[in-house]
């Protein structure tokens, strides 16, 4: 699989050697070490490893970095044809078309706000294809925790443009009746939790569904969306432990955008990003490049295979960048430059990526983006009136 593929040499780094425990045996809920009389090696419950007889003090950057994992380079060409999903050209042509509606979703509620006629909105500009991507790729019946920038999940499984306004609006049409912030969004016959706005609550909720899951034995799994700035959080490091000791089938998916509002990542933490806390906790992790659809969608299948088959998580760090402010309540040019904005627009564009494989395969033209981008305008202001 392609996680196994790109994770493989990192795993040897932190795969113990069992075969240094001679023998241990459980019983009666206890844990007794039985070593061979001439056995040298360490037999403390709970570790495996060996002993070191010079002094040594392990450095973070001791340790090889987790590699970002990618199918396409910028331009959208494949870099190894044997990593390219065989995915029918409908199917790349509708995450497409979903990360454009998206998009302009975004753009409308955003002005709308501007304009007084929603309180709050949250843009998902530049991790389109974190969220499309991963969605693709889940079962549809999969339960989904959400953060609050996951739009694109519930957009994918086919929650209307008309119900996201609705709740935005708070009208008699909303499914919670008003009683949530914009953007909080939540749907049982899609299977996505309603959204909280407490940070980093959905995680440990996620390992619970996730456990329930294991014990109904149905073949499904949980995935719980959060941003890197909520790794910080106390939940995420509970959600973590427990997943990894109670084997759930569990994804734990981090949107790694660059910022926590106004928090830069050098700010957040010191080690390996997201994925460093991974073998830590004893969890399969991989890091993938969160602007490459094609490779979102493979990590997150490979992902979901592991999870189901093995009852056990995965930690996904998809890196990306959060071109737009972090909310509607937030002005980012106090904290980045313009400049830094608009390079990361340029430069590493998730859409402009999938366009270009697009293209590239004959699968979209200049005439079918300009009837889509009119097309998806023309929906949204029509549910924007109606609301």
């Amino acid at each position: 699989m392609a996680l196994q593929r790109c994770t493989k040499h990192l795993f040897n780094n932190v795969r113990v050697c069992t075969s240094l425990i001679q023998s241990m045996m459980c019983s009666g809920g206890s844990t007794s070490v039985n070593p061979k009389p001439d056995a040298d090696t360490p037999i403390f419950p709970g570790v495996q490893s060996q002993w070191a007889e010079s002094l040594e003090l392990i450095h973070p950057h001791s340790y090889n970095k987790f590699p970002v994992y990618r199918v396409m380079d910028r331009n959208g060409c494949i870099l190894n044809p044997s990593e390219e999903p065989q995915l029918e050209s409908e199917f790349v042509e509708r995450m497409y078309r979903t990360m454009i509606l998206l998009n302009t979703m975004d753009t409308v509620l955003y002005e709308s706000q501007r304009q007084g006629r929603i309180s709050f909105y949250m843009t998902t500009f530049g991790e389109e294809a974190t969220l499309i991507g991963s969605a693709a790729a889940l079962a549809y019946n999969d339960l989904v925790y959400a953060q609050y920038r996951e739009t694109g999940v519930l957009l994918w499984r086919g929650f209307s443009v008309d119900q996201f306004v609705s709740q935005c609006f708070g009208n008699c049409e909303d499914e919670g009746k008003g009683r949530q912030m914009p953007v909080h969004y939540g749907s049982k016959n899609h299977h996505f939790v309603t959204i909280s706005s407490p940070l980093t609550t959905q995680l440990p909720q996620a390992v619970g569904s996730a456990y329930a899951y294991k014990l109904a034995n149905n073949g499904r799994c949980v995935i719980a969306y959060f941003g890197e700035g909520a790794a910080s959080e106390g939940d995420a490091h509970a959600a973590f432990n427990f997943a990894a000791t109670l084997n759930c089938p569990v994804i734990f998916f981090c949107r790694n955008n660059g910022y926590a509002i106004s928090t830069p990542t050098h700010e957040q933490y010191r080690g390996d990003g997201i994925a460093g806390h991974g073998p830590g906790y004893g969890i399969t992790t991989v890091r993938v490049d969160g602007n490459d659809t094609l490779a979102v969608y493979q990590v997150t299948k490979a992902s979901r295979e592991y999870a189901v088959k093995e009852n056990r998580p995965v930690l996904i760090e998809a890196m990306t960048y959060r071109l737009g402010h972090h909310s509607t309540s937030d002005d980012s040019s106090a904290y980045r430059s313009l400049a830094e904005v608009k390079e990361w627009g340029s430069l590493d564009s998730p859409i402009s990526r999938l366009r270009q494989y697009l293209a590239l395969k004959g699968w979209w033209d200049d005439a079918k983006e300009r009837s889509w981008k009119e097309e998806t305008r023309k929906m949204v202001v029509n549910s924007l009136t109606r609301a």
